[in-house]
This record gives C-alpha cells, structure tokens and sequence, in this order.
C-alpha cells in the first residue's frame, strides 16, 4: 500500500522505517528487555530514574496537575478519572529525562510532544483506549498538520503502588505493574507502519496508593 500523508491509518514505508530504527537500537541495549508479545513491540527498562528523580518529577506533577481531559477536549468523569498536566520543558529535570528518553529510544526530540504528568489516587483508573490518532477522529485533520501519527509512547512509573494500577493490554493479555523508575517503551504502529490495535492500553483503577507516571508520546513528524 503506497504512503499517504493524508490517511494515518494504513500501512506507510516511513513509519515502518521509524519502527525498525528504534527497534534495532532497544534490541542491542542489555540494558533493556523486550517483553513477551507477539502482536506488540513493547520493552521496558528498569532504574531508568533514581528515587531521587521521581520523587522530584512527583513534585512537579502535583504542582500542574488538573482534571484529565480525553484527547479529543472533552472530559469524561468515568472514562479518565486522573489529573494530569503537561511539564515544562525548561525544567532542567523535564529536560535531562527528555534528553535520557531520546538517547534511549534514538527517536528525535524534534519529533516528542511534551513530557505529561499523571496522576491516579485510589479508584482512579483511564480505560482502554489507543495512543495512535484514528484517522476518523475529528481532531485528525489537525494532528496531520503538527506531526502526523503518533508512533512511540515512552512511560516511566514514578512511585510503588501498593495494589492496583497496572498498564493492561488486553488485545496481549497481559498487565504491566507499576515499578518506581522504570521506563515502559512500545510502539503504536505495526511492523508495515500502520496503527497496531494490539498497543490499546488501560490505566487500572488504583486500589491503595498514588501512582504517578510521565508519558512522552513521539510523532512521524516533527512535531509542533
């Protein structure tokens, strides 16, 4: 299928291309270990920040987060129950884990949206949803003009749960518990470069603690 720069839902040689350079470069890192899936490039890293670091990124967190909002602009008292906030770039903490999950992953900057806070105190969960742009979204057209197709999501758990607020992904079947420091990487687009509906994913509702995390999301792009 050959590449359209209007339609971020079939298959495109460049985010195929995009998939395999970040692939090639998480395999080669002992550092880094691929989870088990056969229908989702996922992988994650342990120690990825300090105490330190996450204690500070919670900090800041707590300092922009408001109710979340779904994508689309709407806010939905059922569907995303956590508050949220997007973190300055020019905080010289926001800048270095920027830079760290740049050279990491080997994805540009240019192409990363804002590093996002999140928060989930007990009962707070975010439903299934998807990280790609469903080309027949309403907000489409505009996020073809800003970067294009959100391709890698990198995620890093910024406190211990005491139970609950796992990543699910249940097109795979499996969940992905809350560890404090870790980075938690996946691509969204399959390997022809088309939106993966095995990269759906939900917040499980918090059952005792806080689960803080930060999320930067990567597009075809540049973005902006």
């Amino acid at each position: 299928m050959t590449e359209t720069i209007d339609d971020g839902g079939i298959a495109s040689p460049a985010r195929a291309a995009f998939g395999e350079s970040v692939r090639r470069r998480l395999d080669r890192n002992p550092m880094v270990s691929r989870i088990d899936a056969a229908d989702l490039e996922i992988y994650g890293r342990q120690n990825f920040l300090s105490a330190q670091e996450c204690a500070e990124m919670r900090a800041l967190i707590d300092a922009s987060a408001k109710p979340s909002t779904l994508f689309s602009g709407s806010a939905n008292a059922d569907y995303r129950t956590s508050h949220s906030g997007n973190l300055s770039p020019w905080n010289p903490l926001v800048e270095s884990v920027t830079d760290r999950i740049c050279a990491l992953t080997g994805l540009p900057a240019t192409h990363g949206e804002t590093l996002q806070g999140q928060r989930y105190t007990q009962g707070q969960e975010y439903k299934v949803h998807c990280d790609y742009f469903p080309p027949a979204a309403d907000y489409w057209q505009a996020m073809r003009k800003t970067g294009g197709q959100r391709t890698w999501t990198a995620m890093i758990y910024l406190s211990p749960v005491e139970a609950g607020g796992e990543t699910h992904f249940p097109m795979c079947q499996f969940m992905v518990p809350p560890v404090e420091g870790m980075v938690l990487i996946w691509n969204n687009m399959d390997r022809d470069g088309a939106p993966n509906r095995s990269s759906l994913h939900a917040a499980r509702p918090v059952e005792r603690g806080v689960k803080y995390v930060v999320t930067k999301w990567f597009r075809e792009r540049p973005w902006g």
